[in-house]
């Protein structure tokens, strides 16, 4: 695949510091904190993540499947360069021929399905930020774009690993590294199962994941399909804040009213066993740390991204 002109184009109109030396968050390391906290001047992507590790190369892409995830929910695949690669929770600079903002999005699909398929997804919520409008309003099956990866907040256990739990806990379209996460976890079991599989030593896998309404929780349907899959190691809360109708049947098992909280999240942390991952509004990641924390889950194993 040849890289686009507005590739090189793209990447001299932007400078950012590049790390030294490569820091790799290993499964049970120093807890790795990317902070996308908003302010009254809103800072873009690049100057938000400057202090975070990326990769140095950026590699040309093409939009091959957009699907409308929810009513302000688009779905991108995108056929990547055979070079490209990423670990699950991680997000990727969205450099947009013609548009000079450069985006900021996790993916939202698992590294196997880009080692079956050549095949990333992003899932981006409308707003008026260039590069998310640009996906809304413009996109189509065939756009030329590029991609570079980078991010400190992901999961990527080798064999060797010693078993931990994991509790992921998710608001709005925070769910997305979080579900790129619990799709790794899938595979993960999938290889373990296997005939002359691979063994990893993965514990049980909870999700909590908190929207407004059932229609804003984005994948319940994989997710429910995956926790029915593997009932002895995935399970899930899905819950609504703002839920005015009833849900659908198959959705009533996993579904609760209200917030997220603290007696609902106790039985999952272990302070020996549990790695939290934590995504979505500032508000809501700084209750939910204290929450854990009060629960006695050491603060370096509350690994968590704030988005504006």
């Amino acid at each position: 695949m040849s890289v686009p002109g507005f590739v090189s184009s793209a990447a001299r109109s932007f400078s950012f510091p590049c790390p030294g030396s490569r820091l790799l968050c290993r499964l049970l390391g120093p807890a790795c904190v990317t902070s996308r906290m908003s302010s009254e001047r809103q800072m873009d992507h690049l100057e938000r993540t400057a202090n975070n590790s990326r990769q140095d190369a950026l590699f040309p892409a093409q939009v091959c499947g957009i699907t409308s995830e929810s009513e302000t929910v688009k779905r991108l695949r995108i056929a990547a360069h055979p070079d490209f690669s990423f670990k699950a929770g991680q997000w990727v600079d969205f450099f947009i021929p013609g548009v000079e903002t450069v985006g900021g999005f996790s993916m939202c699909s698992s590294p196997g399905l880009l080692q079956r398929e050549g095949i990333v997804e992003l899932a981006v919520k409308y707003s008026k930020h260039p590069p998310a409008r640009w996906i809304h309003s413009t996109c189509t099956v065939g756009s030329q774009v590029a991609m570079r990866v980078g991010g400190d907040f992901f999961f990527d256990p080798s064999p060797s690993d010693p078993a931990v739990d994991l509790l992921l806990v998710a608001g709005g379209v925070g769910i997305n590294p979080l579900y790129s996460i619990l799709l790794h976890s899938t595979d993960l079991l999938r290889l373990s199962h296997a005939p002359g599989g691979r063994g990893y030593n993965l514990g049980r896998v909870h999700l909590c994941y908190s929207a407004k309404s059932a229609e804003d929780l984005l994948y319940k349907g994989a997710i429910v399909e995956a926790c029915r899959q593997f009932p002895d190691t995935l399970s899930c809360d899905l819950r609504v804040t703002q839920q005015s109708t009833d849900v659908e049947p198959h959705l009533q098992p996993f579904l609760s009213r209200g917030r997220v909280t603290e007696e609902g999240l106790r039985p999952h942390v272990d302070p020996q066993r549990t790695l939290c991952f934590l995504c979505g509004p500032p508000p809501m990641i700084e209750a939910v740390s204290k929450s854990l924390m009060d629960e006695g889950l050491p603060k370096d194993r509350i690994l968590f991204e704030k988005w504006w």
